[in-house]
């Protein structure tokens, strides 16, 4: 069957998610407006000058409108996602979210393996294979990640599997670099291969180990649908 097709995000929705986004970030970063005003300002004033100063065309006012809105969207993009960062430090669960938003086809299934401490292990599946995402205590993730490691060793075949660690000691993975370190894995499988495996690994983890105590509504563990092949430009 061929995979749906995604829905499309209207310009009125596109331009109500960043209105949120910048009141988000506006109070929660103070530096913001600031910084993204004087990003979006600072090129138009430029522009100005040199038409003022050196007679110009005044299509040129057109080009530094142009870059005073990314001057703008940059300025959004990095504040934003250094204020949820921050946020989302010793949040549970919070990894899984960041690899959920990542660019790219990522099958993210949150806390297959857990303790009653909050100590999580997420299942991602991509190109790159199958990754182990490991958020809590190192000492009894180490038994958690070895666990999970033995469980799917039966069904991924010859397909990569790595395990990361997040935290700010050694060996571990900051939670602001996450991104940059999945998006900088090796590309080892196909579209065809994922879509297989994803099959295997959701018949496996249909009933996975969860704690006798709660765990946030949001780790509900769930596969997504087919891995996306991209096409070919």
């Amino acid at each position: 069957m061929a995979n749906a097709q995604p829905e499309k995000v209207g310009t009125r929705t596109r331009l109500k998610q960043i209105g949120q986004v910048i009141a988000l970030t506006s109070k929660r970063d103070k530096l913001f407006l600031p910084i993204a005003l004087s990003a979006a300002i600072g090129p138009i004033v430029l522009v100005l000058l040199l038409i003022l100063i050196l007679g110009l065309s005044w299509i040129w006012l057109a080009a530094g409108l142009m870059i005073g809105v990314v001057g703008f969207m940059t300025t959004l993009n990095l504040r934003a996602t250094r204020t949820f960062m921050a946020d989302a430090k010793g949040t549970p669960g919070a990894a899984a979210q960041i690899i959920e938003n990542l660019r790219g086809d990522w099958l993210v299934t949150p806390a297959v393996a857990s303790t009653t401490q909050f100590d999580m292990v997420h299942l991602v599946l991509g190109r790159p294979g199958v990754i182990l995402v490991g958020e809590g205590n190192p000492g009894r993730l180490k038994g958690l990640l070895g666990q999970e490691k033995r469980r799917l060793s039966k069904v991924i075949g010859n397909a990569d599997m790595r395990d990361i660690i997040v935290g700010e000691g050694e060996g571990q993975v900051p939670l602001e670099k996450l991104r940059m370190t999945f998006m900088k894995m090796p590309r080892t499988l196909s579209g065809k291969d994922v879509n297989a495996l994803n099959v295997r690994l959701k018949a496996l983890t249909a009933r996975p180990q969860m704690p006798k105590g709660a765990i946030p509504k949001n780790m509900r563990p769930q596969m997504g649908g087919n891995f996306k092949v991209p096409r070919g430009r």
